[in-house]
């Protein structure tokens, strides 16, 4: 999914947002023969996650800088871990500095939170997955940290499968049109290899739907014993998906009731970057 040619676009337009017409305080402060020798070091403890993009920022910047990174997406790491070395023209190391941060301290914390969560299910058969409540043109990236924090993701675009949700199903079943046969039609339209996924929000819903064939049944917003008794009712005739009010403190008891994927927004959209920082390494 991270492709060079992604990682290349993205930071690049990073890189001219910050820096439109150069970097005037290091143009002016310092020395275009000055080089420079910077750490990456972990503040505090977690999963690292983009290692290409920190060292695109950087060589993008100036394509004599050159980086070493010490950890690999996926791996956890302590405080006061060095990350990554990076060396070359000082004005470029300061000058890629806070794109490279921003970046990989995003991903970074995108992957420990998924982590945490992943280890709160781990005895259970649930899946935690990631949504499209991501922050726009940086879907890929985020969804790289995802899996780097042992997470899955979902479909990646509205192009992928077919996910019918409550706004949906309301305008598709205007006038009291019957539910199973309106999904038995969309079945019909669908190529063998697409994916149908409906959500419901109620219990009496869960059998007209799977009347229909579907692939994945989302149950949104379901209490603990809603999740159970839809477990039983759907007993094995579609992957179970548990959406809604998904949180560290709820999601191990979410997964107990036996669903097999559980659904977390919070995983991109209400994350924490991980203080990660950039240190002129002064023994160079």
């Amino acid at each position: 999914m991270l492709t060079p040619e992604h990682i290349r676009t993205v930071v690049q337009a990073a890189l001219v947002e910050d820096a439109p017409w150069g970097d005037v305080t290091s143009q002016n402060l310092i020395p275009a023969e000055a080089t420079a020798t910077a750490l990456l070091v972990a503040r505090e403890a977690g999963v690292f996650s983009g290692g290409e993009v920190f060292s695109a920022a950087m060589t993008l910047t100036d394509p004599a800088i050159t980086v070493a990174i010490f950890v690999a997406d996926g791996e956890s790491f302590e405080t006061g871990t060095v990350l990554a070395e990076v060396s070359g023209p000082a004005r470029g190391v300061l000058q890629g500095e806070r794109v490279g941060l921003n970046f990989v301290q995003r991903m970074s914390g995108i992957a420990t939170l998924t982590a945490m969560y992943v280890a709160r299910v781990a005895d259970t058969r649930a899946r935690i997955v990631d949504t499209r409540k991501t922050t726009p043109g940086l879907r890929q990236f985020e969804r790289h940290a995802v899996r780097s924090g042992g997470g899955q993701n979902h479909r990646f675009s509205l192009s992928d499968a077919v996910m019918a949700k409550d706004n949906h199903l309301a305008v598709l079943t205007a006038g009291g049109r019957d539910v199973t046969e309106a999904l038995l039609e969309v079945r019909e339209m669908l190529s063998h290899t697409t994916h149908l996924e409906v959500e419901v929000d109620r219990i009496e819903q869960i059998e007209p739907v799977l009347a229909a064939g579907v692939d994945t049944i989302m149950l949104d917003n379901f209490t603990l014993d809603q999740l159970r008794e839809g477990v039983a009712l759907v007993a094995g005739r579609a992957i179970i998906e548990a959406s809604g009010n998904v949180n560290l403190d709820t999601v191990a008891a979410i997964a107990q009731t036996g669903v097999d994927v559980i659904s977390v927004g919070a995983l991109t959209h209400s994350v924490r970057s991980l203080d990660l920082g950039l240190d002129i390494d002064l023994r160079a």
